[in-house]
């Protein structure tokens, strides 16, 4: 029988349209998030948030690559994934550059103002990442799409714990410390992101 719900090629178009009415709603969560956060950024004065801003563009444009090449084959995911690896290491070089500035100008932030606005971006990156996990093993485009999602939740909670540190201390220390680690893990993942996307190539 040929009818199409009994073909493996429409059972994939129906499975790349639900990827992409998920990357969608993910999408639109990132790009509300990234300017919320940057203006949590400079009202709180905050490294570690300003970084997980930069984050949240960087996401929004990697899903939409992800959106891009969802129809299309392996070649297309894999140079899409490498894409976002690209975007992870030039959001790392972009905190780097800020993190100087603040070491420099170093001021304690506004932990209450970094509490609420970190704690609405990890509510949003909860939401999407429970969205994401049902495709993370479906090709390395959603695998690399739902890597960032994890990122964004560890950047978050060491924000929260920076915000309670820098709290108790005075201090900007936890707030530095918190934005260079994100940092490390942007470099981090968007080499092993490469990595995953000169494989799948070869």
């Amino acid at each position: 029988m040929n009818n199409c719900w009994q073909s493996k090629s429409c059972e994939l178009e129906k499975m790349q349209k639900k990827q992409a009415k998920v990357l969608w709603v993910v999408l639109f969560v990132n790009l509300t998030m990234f300017f919320a956060e940057t203006l949590g950024g400079l009202m709180s004065q905050s490294l570690s948030v300003s970084a997980d801003s930069l984050d949240m563009l960087g996401d929004a444009l990697a899903y939409g690559s992800s959106l891009y090449v969802i129809s299309k084959g392996m070649k297309s995911k894999a140079l899409s994934a490498m894409t976002k690896g690209i975007i992870m290491i030039l959001t790392g070089l972009g905190v780097s550059a800020q993190a100087v500035y603040r070491v420099i100008n170093a001021t304690p932030p506004s932990s209450q103002l970094m509490t609420l606005f970190t704690a609405a971006a990890l509510a949003a990156n909860i939401f999407y990442l429970l969205l994401l996990t049902r495709y993370r093993q479906s090709d390395i485009n959603m695998s690399s799409v739902w890597m960032c999602s994890r990122n964004d939740i560890i950047a978050n909670v060491a924000v929260l714990g920076a915000a309670g540190l820098v709290s108790f201390l005075t201090s900007p220390m936890p707030d530095l410390i918190v934005g260079i680690a994100i940092t490390l893990l942007f470099l981090s993942s968007g080499i092993q992101v490469i990595r995953q996307a000169r494989a799948a190539l070869s």
